[in-house]
């Protein structure tokens, strides 16, 4: 009786771990189709996209969502060369990262302070999604 259990549980476990392992792939995929998007977007479409997210979770007002759309697309144009470059991953991640500290101080003369705080943790949690789908990668 024990084999016959046994017989059928190792099937499933196969499937099991086939399926995960499908799930983990499907994962990567993705990510690497959203990293083509963003190579393949044009600064424009990134500004706007960002606006259009930012109007949304923080409650832009009319005046604000131009102001917003200006920075946006500034430092979308600013940071194209660096997307679309071919210089190590770190000297990369500096410069996308110098870009953000000038948009983010840009920003917050642009937002009240509890709309800036409300930005803050909007990409707080962009940031806890990119390191949960990194995680998940490396399981």
């Amino acid at each position: 009786m024990k084999k016959v259990r046994l017989a059928m549980m190792i099937p499933c476990l196969l499937l099991l771990v086939v399926q995960a392992a499908k799930a983990q792939d499907a994962s990567a995929d993705k990510k690497a189709e959203m990293a083509k998007m963003v190579k393949e977007s044009t600064p424009e479409q990134r500004a706007m996209l960002q606006t259009a997210m930012m109007k949304n979770k923080i409650k832009l007002d009319s005046a604000q969502v131009v102001q917003v759309q200006a920075i946006n697309l500034k430092y979308a144009e600013k940071l194209d060369p660096v997307l679309k470059g071919d210089e190590r991953k770190l000297k990369q991640m500096r410069d996308m990262m110098a870009i953000q500290r000038d948009k983010d101080a840009e920003l917050k003369k642009a937002l009240t302070a509890d709309q800036f705080k409300q930005y803050e943790a909007m990409k707080d949690e962009m940031k806890e999604k990119l390191k949960e789908a990194k995680s998940a990668k490396n399981n």
